[in-house]
């Protein structure tokens, strides 16, 4: 059902204080637009990690509260601001995360505005789409392809995440061998895209919990699988790989225990790159790294560019990461979804406002 305007007030998402489960159901006044915004009535928004993290408040990033949860969004457009050229009312459209941006930070000026310190994203920094409206900057829409439904649009952030990874900050060729450690959403897409950059072979490594995930893997494009205690994922990967090792490992995992085991695994000369986010300290020794010259690396965010690639892969139906949402359900339906990736039971929950 389309949010209702008229009344002035929706239903919102609302992360309140730091403590956890300071999450609730709120009635919020629909947000005003200033010159260069655009309001967006919200059709499908993806709940990402980072918003389950807040809801149990063990997150590592500074947050204004109150804040409307949700970054990963699409819609379509039902008011724009005065100085609004590029979108009209009735365009479904997509959005960028990065909500606040200090146009004179040389990040900002040089293109890299994923890596400007000072930046203010959605759901964290200013309110984001777990409501019926979201105000975004007109500087961070994208069209959505016309074949492209408003579900699956809603993971056009994290596949960006992942085209970054993959496609942008790492360097695959290939036949190259890539091994990613971690078969969660963003571990997933990145695993799509290395297949589709022409990986082989390509390993995805879980815990004993993931065997569904790791199912899914399969699926999308990894040639083999790995759930085995680090000793033994550790030899599996050596005789998948020649006993070289990978040129590449994508740790989406973010634990410590992660790190080690690409450091370990990891051919001399080859590449390590870390998406995955982790407030535990790294508690091991960093020498393979010198041992071996490795270039350790990490990936965050996205820019205009990576968006573009990715929402063309998904309008031609290349990239297809509609297996990972397994949840589906309203707005009133919130904690399901939030409940249901916490305990692993769904790779991806969709809200429907």
């Amino acid at each position: 059902m389309t949010p209702d305007r008229r009344s002035g007030t929706m239903q919102a998402v609302v992360n309140y204080a730091a403590s956890p489960r300071s999450v609730e159901l709120r009635e919020v006044s629909i947000p005003e637009i200033g010159e260069e915004d655009v309001l967006v009535s919200v059709r499908a928004v993806g709940v990402c990690g980072s918003d389950v993290h807040q809801y149990e408040a063990s997150h590592s990033w500074n947050v204004n509260y109150p804040v409307i949860l949700g970054h990963e969004f699409s819609g379509v457009v039902v008011g724009t601001g005065a100085r609004v050229a590029a979108f009209a009312e009735g365009d479904r459209v997509t959005s960028e995360t990065a909500a606040v941006l200090d146009p004179r930070s040389p990040f900002v000026r040089s293109g890299r505005y994923n890596l400007d310190p000072a930046r203010q994203g959605f759901g964290y920094g200013v309110d984001g789409a777990m409501a019926g409206f979201v105000r975004v900057p007109e500087r961070c829409l994208h069209l959505l392809p016309a074949s492209l439904g408003f579900e699956v649009a809603a993971l056009a952030e994290p596949c960006a995440v992942a085209y970054n990874t993959v496609c942008v900050t790492s360097r695959v060729r290939p036949g190259d061998a890539v091994v990613v450690i971690g078969p969660g959403p963003i571990g997933l897409c990145a695993t799509m895209l290395a297949s589709l950059s022409g990986a082989s072979p390509l390993v995805v490594v879980g815990t004993s919990t993931d065997g569904d995930r790791l199912d899914l893997a399969t699926s999308l494009g990894a040639t083999h699988v790995i759930s085995a205690p680090p000793a033994e994922a550790v030899e599996e990967i050596g005789e998948l790989t020649g006993g070289h090792g990978p040129e590449l490992v994508i740790d989406s995992a973010g634990a410590s225990t992660a790190l080690q085991l690409a450091l370990e695994v990891v051919r001399p000369g080859g590449q390590v790159t870390k998406v995955g986010w982790g407030p535990t300290p790294y508690g091991s020794s960093l020498d393979p790294l010198v041992a071996k010259a490795v270039s350790l690396q990490g990936s965050f965010s996205h820019t205009w560019a990576m968006w573009e690639k990715v929402l063309h892969m998904l309008g031609t139906g290349q990239l297809d990461p509609s297996p990972l949402v397994q949840h589906v359900g309203p707005l009133s339906s919130w904690e399901d979804g939030f409940v249901a990736m916490r305990e692993g039971r769904v790779i991806k929950a969709v809200l429907t406002p």
